[in-house]
Order: C-alpha cells, then sequence, then structure tokens
C-alpha cells in the first residue's frame, strides 16, 4: 500500500469534496481517501500494483473535476503558484466589481418604483410607458452580469450532468430558472403587457453578484490561513554567501551542497542547517522555536536555516540542504497537517454528499405543492429559486479545514508543529500524559551537580579531575570537562590516560597517579570509602552518579604509595530541566495523570518522580518495552499522550494516541511523533492541549452555525412564514443568507488567531 496526494481542480463546496472521496473509494484497491476542500489535496491510500496515478486522475476528471500528482515544489514553484493565484483573485475582483456597478442601475430601474419615495426614471424606461424598453434594460445589465458570473454555470451544470450536483449546481438551477422565466415574459411583453410585472431579472443578477461577493470573501480568507507557511518560507535568504577556493562567492542557496563552508555576517539570515566551524555569535531562533532569548553559538554549535545572527561572524559547514533541513521540513509537516482531515469533519462531509439532492428536492416539492394550492408560477418560481439559492454546503465543507488550518498556523507561531487534523483533534480528549525522563523531563545532557572534598580546595579538585578526563569520550567525564570550562579552570598536561573499563580511568598528572571513577574502582584499589561513604549514598539517593577521586603520589611504575581514601566526590546528574515542575502541575490542573517512563534504577526515579510531581513512576524499563506500558494504559480504557525524544521513544510515540516529540531530540522521534516541540519546553504540552480544546471548540461553533443556517433558512425559503403571515422570501435576501454563512464560519475560524496559548 503506498499513500499519495493529488491536487484536485474545479471543487466550490462540500458537496464536490465528497463526490471526489466517493468516486475514488469505488476504485480497485483503494482503502482511503480523504479530500480536503480548502487546500484541494485528496489523500489516498492504494495498491500501486493494482492500480495506477493515472487511472486515480480519470476516475476524478469523469466525475467532472480536475485532478493532478502533488509534487514537493521548490520555493520558486511555490511563489509562482501563489502568483497566478493572485492573479486569479484580482481578475475575480474584476468582475465583482464590474457586476456592482452594474447591479446598482439594475436595482434603481427594476425596484426604484417599490420604494416609499418617488425615485423617477426617463420615460424610454418606465415601464408604465415603455414596458418593453423597461424590461430590455434589465435583460442587457443582467446578461453581462451572469456572463461575468459564468463560473457557477459552467461548472454548476457540469457536476449536475455527471451526477454529482453542488453548490454552483443551486446557483445555476435558481438563478437560470429566474433568468429564463424572465427571459419568456420579455417576449410575452408586445401581446401581453401585464407580463412586464412577472421579471426576475434582478433576483438572478443580484444573487450571482452576492454569490460573487462571498466567494471573493471567502477565498481572502483561505489565503489568510495560509499565512504561518508563506511567513515561514519567507524566513530563509534566497542567496548565500559560499567560501570557494578562498574566495566568497553569492550563490542561489539551490546550488550550495552539503558540507561547504559558507560565511554569515551579522545581520544576515542563515540559509541552511550547518555547524559553526569557525567564530561566536548569537543567534535569534524565535521564529522558528519561539523562544525570544538569543541563543549563544561557537565552534561546534548547530545553526538553523531561517534564523537571525546577531553578533559576530561565522564560518558554518552546511549540514543540511533543500527538503531536508529543518524549515522545509517543517513546512512540509505543516503543509500535510493542513492537507489532511480531522475525524470532526467526516460528519460534515457526510452531511454535504446527501445534502445538494436533498435541497433540489426540497425545491422541487415545495414548488409544486405551492401550484397545487392555486399560486401563480410567478410565486412559485420565488419559492424555487429561494430554496436553492439558500442552501449552504459551502459553510459546512469549510467548518472544520479553516479552523485546523489556523490552529495550526498558531501552533506553529509558538513552536509547536502539529502534522495532522487528527493529532489536534485528540489531543484534547487525552487523560494520561507519559513523559520520558531523560531528554524530555531532564536535560539529556550530565552535569556537575555538587563537589565534596575535606582536603582540598574545590576548583583544584574540579581542574584535576577535568584534566585527566579531557581526552575521555564518556558523558559523565565530559560534565566534568565542561563544569571546568565553565569555571574557566585551564587543563593541566596528562599523562598515561587509561580507560578501566565498567569502573573509571586513570591518569598522570605532575608526577601523580589520579584514579576517578565509581565505588568498584575504589574497591578494586583497596581503597576504602571513610568518611565520604555517607556522602556517596545521600548523592545516590537524590538520582546523582558519585565520581570519587583518588590521589596516589607517583606514577604507577614507581611503585606508587597506597592511598588511605579518596581525595574527595564529583557528583554528576542529569539535571531537571527549570520548567518540568510547573509544566507537569499544569497538565494535573487539565485533570491529567502523569506517568514518568526511564530505564534508570528505581532510586534514581523515585527522586526525579518527585522533584518534579508526577503521579507515577514506571522504572526500569527496557527500550524496546516502552510501548508495552503505553498499550497497557491504553487497554485500561485511557487516551495517551506520549512525550519523548530518543530513538528508543519511537515506538511508543507510534503506539500513543497523540505521539509528542521533543524539537531537540532524535530525527527517529520526530518522524514518529504526531505534534513536536521545537523549545523542547515541557510547557508546550499544556499549551498543545490548550490549542486543542481551542480549535475543536471552534469547529463546533462553525458547524453549528452552518447547520443553524440552513435549519432556519430552508423551511423559510421554502414559504413556511408565508402560511403563517403571508411573508415571501425574495431570492436576492437568500443569496444574502447563504453567502453571510460562509462568510461567518471562516470569520470564526480566524478569531482563533488571537488566542494567546
Amino acid at each position: 500500500m503506498i499513500t499519495k496526494q493529488f491536487i484536485i481542480g474545479g471543487m466550490s463546496c462540500a458537496a464536490c469534496s465528497s463526490a471526489v472521496e466517493k468516486v475514488t473509494r469505488k476504485l480497485v484497491s483503494v482503502t482511503e481517501s480523504s479530500v480536503n476542500l480548502t487546500t484541494g489535496i485528496m489523500t489516498i491510500t492504494f495498491d500501486e500494483q493494482a492500480l495506477s496515478d493515472e487511472e486515480i486522475i480519470r476516475k476524478v476528471e469523469r466525475a467532472g473535476f480536475r485532478a493532478k500528482l502533488h509534487i514537493d515544489k521548490s520555493k520558486e514553484e511555490k511563489k509562482e503558484e501563489e502568483a497566478v493565484m493572485e492573479d486569479e483573485v484580482h481578475k475575480t475582483r474584476t468582475h465583482l466589481i464590474i457586476n456592482i456597478i452594474l447591479a446598482i442601475p439594475l436595482l434603481y430601474i427594476s425596484m426604484g418604483h417599490m420604494v416609499p419615495f418617488p425615485m423617477p426614471l426617463p420615460a424610454v424606461l418606465d415601464m408604465h410607458h415603455s414596458p418593453l424598453n423597461f424590461a430590455l434594460a434589465q435583460l442587457i445589465l443582467t446578461t453581462v452580469i451572469l456572463f461575468n458570473g459564468r463560473k457557477f454555470y459552467l461548472a454548476g451544470f457540469k457536476s449536475l450532468f455527471r451526477g454529482h450536483p453542488n453548490m454552483d449546481s443551486l446557483v445555476a438551477i435558481g438563478t437560470g430558472s429566474a433568468y429564463l422565466y424572465s427571459l419568456v415574459m420579455t417576449f410575452l411583453i408586445r401581446t401581453d403587457g401585464t407580463a412586464v410585472h412577472n421579471l426576475y431579472y434582478e433576483s438572478a443578477a443580484i444573487v450571482v453578484t452576492l454569490v460573487m461577493v462571498g466567494k471573493y470573501m471567502e477565498g481572502r480568507s483561505k489565503n489568510k490561513t495560509k499565512d504561518a507557511i508563506r511567513k515561514l518560507m519567507e524566513l530563509a535568504p534566497d542567496t548565500a554567501c559560499v567560501l570557494r577556493d578562498g574566495e566568497q562567492t553569492e550563490v542561489p542557496v539551490e546550488q550550495v551542497g552539503r558540507g561547504e563552508l559558507i560565511l554569515i555576517r551579522p545581520g544576515d539570515k542563515v540559509p541552511l542547517d550547518g555547524t559553526i566551524t569557525e567564530g561566536r555569535t548569537t543567534v535569534d531562533e524565535s521564529m522558528l522555536t519561539g523562544e525570544s532569548i538569543p541563543v549563544e553559538k561557537e565552534a561546534g554549535s548547530e545553526v538553523i536555516g531561517g534564523s537571525v545572527n546577531y553578533q559576530g561572524a561565522v564560518t558554518v559547514e552546511v549540514t543540511r540542504v533543500g527538503a531536508d533541513t529543518t524549515l522545509a521540513r517543517i513546512v512540509k509537516m505543516m503543509e500535510d497537517a493542513q492537507g489532511r482531515k480531522a475525524p470532526i469533519s467526516k460528519l460534515a462531509d457526510t452531511v454535504a454528499g446527501y445534502f445538494v439532492p436533498a435541497v433540489m428536492c426540497i425545491a422541487f416539492v415545495a414548488a409544486v405543492v405551492w401550484a397545487l394550492l392555486g399560486h401563480d408560477v410567478a410565486f412559485v418560481l420565488t419559492i424555487f429559486v429561494s430554496v436553492l439559492v439558500i442552501a449552504c454546503p459551502c459553510a459546512l465543507g469549510l467548518a472544520t479545514p479553516t479552523a485546523i488550518m489556523v490552529g495550526t498556523g498558531l501552533g506553529a507561531g509558538n513552536g509547536i508543529l502539529i502534522k495532522s487534523g487528527e493529532a489536534l483533534e485528540i489531543a484534547h480528549k487525552a487523560d494520561a500524559v507519559v513523559l520520558d525522563k531523560t531528554g524530555t523531563i531532564t536535560e539529556g545532557k550530565p552535569a556537575v551537580m555538587n563537589i565534596i572534598s575535606h582536603d582540598k580546595d574545590e576548583d583544584l579538585l574540579l581542574q584535576i579531575a577535568a584534566s585527566c578526563e579531557q581526552a575521555s569520550e564518556h558523558p559523565l567525564g565530559r560534565a566534568i570537562v565542561d563544569e571546568s570550562k565553565k569555571r574557566g579552570l585551564p587543563l593541566l598536561k596528562a599523562e598515561e590516560f587509561q580507560s578501566v573499563t565498567g569502573q573509571g580511568i586513570e591518569a598522570v598528572i605532575g608526577g601523580d597517579t589520579y584514579y576517578i571513577g565509581n565505588r568498584k574502582l575504589c574497591e578494586s584499589l583497596g581503597i576504602g570509602l571513610g568518611a565520604y561513604g555517607k556522602a556517596a549514598e545521600a548523592i545516590a539517593s537524590k538520582g546523582q552518579t558519585p565520581m570519587f577521586v583518588v590521589q596516589k603520589p607517583g606514577r604507577p611504575e614507581d611503585g606508587a604509595e597506597e592511598a588511605s581514601a579518596p581525595a574527595g566526590i564529583i557528583s554528576v546528574a542529569d539535571p531537571v530541566k527549570e520548567t518540568s515542575r510547573d509544566a507537569v502541575a499544569r497538565m494535573k490542573e487539565l485533570g491529567l495523570q502523569v506517568y514518568m517512563l526511564t530505564g534508570d534504577n528505581r532510586l534514581t526515579a523515585e527522586y526525579i518522580g518527585g522533584k518534579v510531581g508526577v503521579d507515577h513512576v514506571v522504572a526500569e524499563v527496557l527500550p524496546q518495552d516502552k510501548a508495552n506500558v503505553v498499550e497497557k494504559l491504553q487497554n485500561e480504557g485511557r487516551r495517551v499522550m506520549m512525550v519523548g525524544d530518543g530513538i528508543n521513544d519511537a515506538p511508543a510515540l507510534v503506539q500513543a494516541d497523540v505521539g509528542v516529540a521533543i524539537g531537540s531530540g532524535s530525527d527517529i522521534a520526530i518522524d514518529s511523533g504526531d505534534m513536536v516541540l521545537m523549545k523542547s519546553d515541557l510547557n508546550d504540552v499544556y499549551k498543545a492541549i490548550r490549542l486543542s480544546n481551542a480549535t475543536i471548540r471552534n469547529i463546533k461553533q462553525n458547524l453549528f452555525w452552518a447547520f443553524f443556517y440552513n435549519s432556519c433558512g430552508i423551511p423559510l425559503a421554502a414559504g413556511a412564514l408565508y402560511a403563517i403571515n403571508g411573508t415571501l422570501l425574495n431570492p436576492v435576501f437568500a443569496g444574502l443568507a447563504m453567502s453571510l454563512s460562509s462568510v461567518t464560519v471562516v470569520g470564526n475560524a480566524l478569531r482563533l488567531r488571537r488566542l494567546k496559548l
């Protein structure tokens, strides 16, 4: 099975997207087909051996729509595509302006005599003096207006004849009927002067104009929902200063290869991901991570394409180019998220699939009933046109995708990348959150926590230990070296470095032999812990690792004197992130049960768990068993959100209802998660759940208004009020109500952008 995306053209409402889904799901080997109305993308899963891309495209085209394979485009291609879309919007605006200008005299001619105050017309256009001219003037104006709105007729009748009627079909049938009826009445004026009272040109013209206004505003609003992606794409510069053969050359970023050196000056944007090889600086990564404080960078530090270099000039070796860069992957994630449907949208799509045929039946039945009750053709036509025009499947189709698009954009602006609408919907239903310890609750990088020595200066003991460890690759040894550098202690020359497997290291400094390692090392050397024994136990109870520093005068080959006790202890641990305790407390406020999952021993795990305030600690878990722990919670009826950063967390992230990857973690974990926290801050889990809550609430509001408009509007248009008090809905107001329903739904979705997480 393979999943591909196709761009679908010619869709105007949810009935269209539903029709495409129906025809493609009937194809052989297709297991899933989902069409997003807002983005115009169909995501389809099928067997490539049994079905080809061409067959899928032909099937969609036979249903009356356009289709082509969705291919990842370059930045320039996307800009060109946007320019074409902008041109389309500009053409629509031009046609709309012409229609509005023509609609004013049309309304004046056709309805001026109905207002309470006098609105005089020249005799040549007056319905009493020149009824034929009165009708012909309206015919000419209406014909131009309908020609400008011909898109509705071309698409509407095409869909109708293909057996998939949509919103355009409703508008085309309704306004077309009014226009043709008025045309017949115009021909009858010569023989029957009363026919001039049965003209509905203004209804057809004004309804089309109002629908065009709604569509134009809807299109502009849709473009606003894509602002987050557009802004992200604009972050990276188009060119880079590459160092080739000792010369600086300005070249387009597409021509820069992996491994090349680029120069980034103060104030420049970083063009591509890379590692600093020379220089120091501070970099603003706020647009990508949401973190407002500039980050210190030096040789060996990674920089992200799209971030801004503040102070020093740095040389960077490019590590990722093209679609592999962090920025390109973020854009891809967001495009995928906005192209996928949330489960809640299936309700609206199912309704929309039956909606248009149902409305056409209601319009026909209502017209027949009123005709049988003895009403004239003009009355029956008003009922027929009003019912067709007021129905709005657009609002139903836009309710979910617009909110999802705005929600994912808001998340990205806060450093939370959401890969799918489904993840955004499920997140707020989670009642248990499982947190990996290392790299999620803790920093994921050991650091020196404390130094204890009864007879040596603290800095001297650290300097000696760091000097011995400078050749070591062990994470605990690197932590000691890093702490020494942080304190500005110069490293001494160490000789005869040796690693003692499972115990520690040995080295000679200034003629004396030093051993640095665990309790086993002291036991193998026959050294008692003395007064340091209790201190070591207290350190271990806090989840820290005691590293004993032992000094023996003389070199090993000289027969060094035995040391009676260690010279001191350096405790090393993976420190808890500053934000972890606060983040756990916030999760518990939301009613979540918080679990901490770790492979560490129970003593260390219980200490860390108690420090941050989790509800449950699951310790000594093997990497391959993490997914089993998540599955067990799911079997107990819990909706589980898993948060992790390592390769060993990937199976658990996939198993969970919602997998949340830490942005600083492994690529495999990031690919496995449904969400990515770019700031690597657990507080963003709380924000993601709040965002999920707000988005789903917004979707429900949108669906309510969409159903409310149709539930009230259709009976009103069918003549329900006429039966009670003689009030009949004019098709013009029906068209206005239909346009307003779409604009209301999209406008409500855009309100989400103001949410403060």
